[in-house]
């Protein structure tokens, strides 16, 4: 005798709540889940700001504690001794981010510090000035900044070029102001909004976007925000006096003394000529020209040998590298410039490196974690339901974050993380999600103030007061960030 057909209910039982293995297995449901995600960003600012954790050890214990918290299990979060090849989401998190970023930033570095120790900025910077005049001074300055910021960081540029500032600032014999605020102006766009600075290249590798469109729209919303930011520098420096800093002024000379006592160590020698405008233009054009005209074939050509030869020389890895290759003849073999002395200069760059990779790579993790553990779609979810554009919403959390505990790359990272799948799945172009990312990079440099180290870094380079680097510096980063934000969701509407 047959036994009788199992009925359909016995034969497909109700499907268990995800991750019921967890150690920490407390919640289950959208409300749970939205709670863990809530208490791990409360915990993330509590560590960076009142423990003073390292940003990269704060978002890796962060990680860990939402993963668990959510019902993700060890096995999960770390993999198993005995299986090598299962990759964890930690390893995958990580690895994943910097697989795509570590590159671009490390060849990023190197080319910046070949250009700084050069001369090549300082070359920018004279001729810019002697073109412009000194009744236009504050616009070569700015000029400076914008151009120069490309392959160079912030922190960087402003060593670099404060001194020219100083210069100028006293020969005008007018407020530092004028010429300081549209420097920081150009060198805190580039590094917000265009690669290979480290922010918009997270945001893209956690996205998933083209380089090429983030740099295409970082340009596009990037020089009217820097406009609006030029306007108020100039209102702003008319009206507050600051004189140029003295003991600045020494310490810069001092600096200068210092790099070319280390260039001379290092076998460097000084050349007799500057280097070329035209040349300094050239290097810094390269990667931008082909990584774009990739992004463009992409678009208008149909698949063929030259479109692959053009998407081959425009991938940001050759890009970039063929700029540094540049970048070492010209400026470096062909002006005296020894292996040992190209290979010196090009190790110490990457030493600051370190941190920024560890703290994006985190970002990975954390990014990883919430995907996995149900936590980011359930924020999905929620936003949907809240009835704000995406591009809204990025620019917000980012927002938040950045005041609240004053990292931009964590608040880049963090927030990419978040928003990943309001986008995964969805019609939106990639022009739409590159436009996110310049969201979301203009909300992570709102109102620099004394939670960030930019704050103090520009106060103490040009000599301004607490009181008046919040009246000058805080608002220029929000003119800044409100002005990209309103660009970026002006084009959004057509992309």
């Amino acid at each position: 005798m047959l036994m009788p057909s199992l009925t359909p209910a016995a034969a497909t039982p109700p499907p268990a709540p995800p991750h019921t293995g967890g150690l920490l297995a407390l919640v289950h449901g959208t409300a749970g889940l939205l709670t863990v995600a809530a208490l791990g960003i409360a915990l993330l600012l509590v560590l960076i700001i009142k423990v003073r954790l390292q940003p990269f050890v704060a978002l890796l214990t962060v990680s860990i504690a939402v993963g668990l918290g959510a019902g993700l299990s060890v096995t999960e979060l770390f993999g198993t001794v005995q299986r090598s090849d299962a990759v964890s989401l930690i390893e995958s998190g990580m690895g994943g981010t910097l697989g795509h970023v570590a590159v671009i930033i490390g060849l990023g570095t190197m080319l910046g510090a070949v250009l700084e120790v050069s001369g090549g900025a300082k070359v920018l910077a004279s001729r810019l000035l002697n073109l412009f005049g000194e009744r236009r001074a504050p616009l070569a300055m700015g000029l400076t900044g914008l151009i120069f910021g490309i392959p160079v960081f912030f922190d960087v540029g402003i060593f670099v070029l404060a001194p020219i500032v100083y210069a100028a600032a006293r020969r005008g014999g007018k407020s530092i102001l004028l010429y300081c605020l549209p420097l920081l102006a150009g060198l805190s766009m580039t590094h917000a909004f265009l690669p290979p600075h480290p922010g918009p290249v997270a945001a893209a590798g956690l996205l998933k976007v083209d380089l090429g469109m983030v740099i295409l729209m970082g340009i596009v919303c990037g020089i009217p925000a820097v406009l609006a930011a030029w306007a108020w520098s100039a209102w702003i420096g008319r009206r507050i006096f600051v004189a140029v800093p003295q003991d600045m002024v020494e310490a810069a000379e001092e600096a200068k003394a210092a790099l070319a006592e280390e260039q001379s160590a290092a076998g460097v020698d000084p050349p007799e000529k500057p280097v070329p405008l035209a040349t300094v233009l050239a290097i810094i054009g390269t990667p931008l020209v082909l990584i774009l005209l990739a992004t463009f074939s992409s678009i208008a050509f149909a698949p063929s040998s030259v479109r692959s030869v053009i998407e081959f020389f425009g991938h940001p890895f050759v890009a970039l590298t063929i700029a540094l290759l540049l970048a070492y003849y010209l400026l470096g073999i062909r002006r005296g410039w020894s292996r040992k002395s190209l290979e010196a200069v090009s190790t110490a760059s990457l030493k600051p490196v370190g941190n920024i990779l560890l703290v994006v790579g985190a970002g990975g993790v954390f990014g990883a974690v919430l995907k996995g553990s149900g936590v980011a779609q359930a924020l999905s979810e929620t936003f949907h339901d809240v009835g704000l554009p995406v591009i809204v919403l990025s620019y917000l959390i980012s927002l938040v974050l950045r005041v609240a505990q004053g990292s931009a790359t964590v608040a880049i990272v963090t927030t990419a993380g978040i928003v990943a799948p309001l986008l995964t799945g969805s019609h939106h172009s990639e022009g739409f999600a590159a436009l996110v990312i310049v969201a979301v990079s203009a909300g992570s440099i709102f109102a620099s103030h004394v939670n960030d180290g930019g704050f103090w870094m520009v106060a103490k380079y040009f000599g301004i007061s607490e009181r008046d680097t919040l009246r000058t510096w805080t608002v220029l980063e929000s003119v800044l960030s409100v002005a990209g934000f309103a660009v970026a969701a002006a084009v959004s509407v057509f992309v």
